[in-house]
C-alpha cells in the first residue's frame, strides 16, 4: 500500500489530516460511522489514505489512522487500535473498506 505521507506519531497524523479537511471524528458502529449525533453508512466512504503505527515495546500501542471521505464530501478520521474487542459487523466493514482501498492502489 502506497502512502502519500508518513507522520511520526498518531497525534501528528491526526493534526495534519485535520488541516487537510478531515474534520469528522469517526467511530465505527457495526456498518455505520458515527460522528457526534450524525450517522453515515460506512459503504459510502472510501479510505483515502491510512497510517499504521506499531508500538516499540507494547503491542497494545499499535494503531491505524484512517483518512476517510464520502462521495457527498464528508471527510473524517477513524483511529483503530489492534486487538480491541470489536463486533463482527465492524470488522467486516473495515475489511471491505481495505479491499476497496487496495483495489484503488493497484
Amino acid at each position: 500500500m502506497k502512502q502519500k505521507f508518513h507522520y511520526a506519531t498518531v497525534s501528528e497524523a491526526i493534526e495534519q489530516l485535520k488541516k487537510q479537511g478531515y474534520t469528522l471524528d469517526l467511530n465505527l458502529k457495526e456498518n455505520h460511522f458515527v460522528a457526534g449525533e450524525q450517522q453515515y453508512p460506512a459503504d459510502e466512504f472510501e479510505i483515502v489514505d491510512l497510517y499504521r503505527y506499531e508500538g516499540a515495546s507494547d503491542p497494545a500501542d499499535e494503531a491505524t489512522v484512517y483518512a476517510l471521505a464520502s462521495a457527498s464530501g464528508a471527510k473524517g478520521i477513524l483511529v483503530s487500535g489492534y486487538g480491541i474487542s470489536t463486533d463482527d459487523d465492524s470488522v467486516d466493514t473495515l475489511k471491505q473498506l481495505h479491499y476497496k482501498y487496495q483495489q484503488s492502489q493497484s
